[in-house]
């Protein structure tokens, strides 16, 4: 609805303008604390008119025309600011579409297909902490882009032939693999124990360089036992992300673009762009005129490729199948996905668009799988369905045991993906499950807390006769100043995906959720609902809540929540 709004914003705009003898394209459209939009359009203009931003302003607003029917009550200067605020079309407009569009309200606007990348872990142990941030963030964009409209494949991309994984294979012949653990668990053991024997005996190394060549080369033998130990890791992987509520579509190995050729043919035409140089026998691209000092290695000395090499090969191949290709990665790929971006437009291929993440970590420190300092995903999951369980039984002690462990999961998952998606990728963030647990801040289980209310509101309002929900309602009774905030705060669903899909931060999204859930609650406050006297007036109100409850709904099943109808 809101995304309606700003159209029409938009179009009496662009006539004033015109109409006082400017042009503009952009109308600088933002928030206000004054009204429910502002431009900043008399700014721009001043400039050129010669004139001051707020005479501009003022001569705009004078040739306003506000056709009948509009979403648009008025338009207002003040100073060199264009207030605009919404009518009472917009607001019953926006009750109405949710009563009628249900799931589908605020979504499928836009269009295109987009393959996006994350978490793509090495698979040589489980998931850790590190990793999840990665993880949340991809699904969550997922999500978002889905709902938007956009035809979205999830990939997670397999190394499945670097040096990490030449070491896992190797340990395989040389160390026992635990059959009874988890898979990726097992696969970290005899990890940890190969690098460990490698250091004690250098030599070894040689072992693994051979296993690296061999494998590059097409050895049957040397594949097989690099895919076993891959498909051992993915598997326990893959349980951990359900457990998470992540979810890929396509898991492409590194390895098929060897096969297919693609490496062979792109190193081929990085050549053709004159960038390529030898250096200490290793194949190197020059990206200095792109602002990179450092070059891009993409051929060792002894003709195999590297992880880069075969990315860019992959990234091609992505390129001709979207319109879009999104990469989440952590801090410590900045450098080269900005080469790897550089090298794809100097060979005239479609780049990739990153989200660049800080990393999440534990008040325990940081984590690394080579020495086995680390904390696994699905420990610290147990461990928060495990605090969840308390918190739930302390509010809820009279449940039977599988509702508080059935809430527990729903709210111990959506306490850790929300406390994580919630702040800006840019920023590093500790993982405290006291706070993400906790009912009385805004996180994850006060957003659920809210549509489980919503939920029981319209429950007791079933069982006592109070609302019949295909009966008609006056949207017009819906005039305080809560029920208006809850509807201007629902009708700008769209533009929180429109605006987290161009922009790629999901956590503006997340804010969106709490303040939903924050003006839901305000509303329930202020207004009497199911004690209201009028009978007309108590229908409408419940209807409203029945709104909410859908587009909190919507809401966390785009974060990823699960939406409990009890807590």
């Amino acid at each position: 609805m809101f995304l309606d709004f700003i159209d029409q914003v938009t179009s009496i705009l662009n006539d004033a303008v015109r109409s006082a003898g400017f042009e503009a394209e952009d109308m600088e459209l933002g928030p206000s604390q004054h009204a429910d939009l502002s431009s900043r359009i008399a700014f721009r203009l001043a400039s050129v008119a010669k004139q001051s931003p707020k005479d501009v302003a003022e001569k705009i607003a004078g040739e306003i025309v506000i056709p009948k029917g509009s979403f648009i009550e008025k338009v207002e200067a003040l100073g060199p600011y264009l207030n605009i605020w919404a009518s009472r079309n917009f607001i019953e407009g926006t009750v109405l579409a949710i009563r009628e569009q249900k799931e589908a309200f605020g979504g499928n606007f836009s269009e295109g297909r987009i393959l996006l990348e994350h978490t793509s872990a090495n698979p040589n142990g489980p998931l850790h902490v590190g990793h999840i941030r990665n993880s949340i963030i991809g699904d969550t964009l997922g999500r978002i882009l889905k709902r938007a409209g956009y035809d979205v494949e999830l990939h997670y991309y397999v190394n499945d032939m670097g040096r990490q994984i030449a070491i896992v294979s190797w340990a395989l012949g040389h160390f026992e693999f635990d059959e009874s653990s988890k898979p990726d668990h097992a696969i970290a053991d005899v990890y940890i124990k190969a690098n460990a024997e490698l250091n004690a005996h250098p030599e070894k190394v040689a072992e693994i360089d051979k296993l690296m060549q061999l494998v590059e080369k097409g050895d049957a033998a040397t594949i097989e036992t690099f895919d076993k130990a891959v498909d051992l890791a993915v598997s326990g992987i893959k349980e951990t992300l359900k457990k998470m509520n992540v979810a890929h579509d396509e898991f492409p190995k590194e390895s098929s673009f060897i096969r297919s050729g693609d490496v062979s043919r792109i190193v081929e035409e990085i050549k053709a762009t004159g960038r390529t140089e030898i250096d200490n026998g290793a194949l190197v691209v020059n990206l200095q005129d792109y602002g990179f000092e450092k070059t891009l290695v993409i051929q060792r000395t002894d003709g195999t490729s590297l992880y880069t090499t075969r990315d860019l090969a992959y990234h091609e191949w992505k390129g001709e199948r979207a319109d879009r290709i999104i990469d989440v990665f952590g801090a410590d790929h900045k450098l080269i996905s900005g080469q790897l971006k550089a090298t794809l437009n100097a060979i005239g291929k479609k780049e990739p668009e990153f989200v660049i993440f800080e990393f999440v970590s534990l008040p325990e420190g940081s984590m690394s799988t080579r020495s086995g300092k680390f904390i696994s995903a699905d420990d610290l999951l147990d461990q928060i369905k495990t605090q969840a369980y308390e918190e739930v039984d302390k509010r809820r002690p009279e449940m039977p045991d599988d509702f508080k462990a059935k809430v527990a999961e729903i709210v111990g998952i959506g306490a850790v993906r929300y406390d994580i998606v919630k702040v800006s990728p840019e920023k590093s963030t500790v993982f405290d499950w006291k706070e993400a647990l906790d009912f009385e801040k805004q996180g994850g289980p006060f957003i659920q807390y809210s549509h489980a209310r919503a939920c029981s509101i319209l429950q007791k309002a079933r069982d006592e006769g109070l609302w019949k929900p295909e009966e008609p309602i006056n949207t017009a009774l819906l005039v305080e100043g809560s029920e208006v905030s809850l509807i201007k705060k629902m009708a700008m669903f769209d533009n929180m995906l429109d605006q987290c899909a161009k922009e790629l931060r999901p956590h503006t999204f997340a804010i969106y959720a709490r303040e939903l859930a924050d003006a839901f609650n305000q509303f329930y406050r202020f207004v009497s609902v199911l004690n209201a006297e009028d009978e007309q007036l108590r229908s409408t109100r419940i209807a409203l809540v029945d709104c909410a409850r859908m587009v909190l709904a919507n809401t966390l099943d785009t974060l990823g929540l699960g939406a409990p109808e009890s807590m």
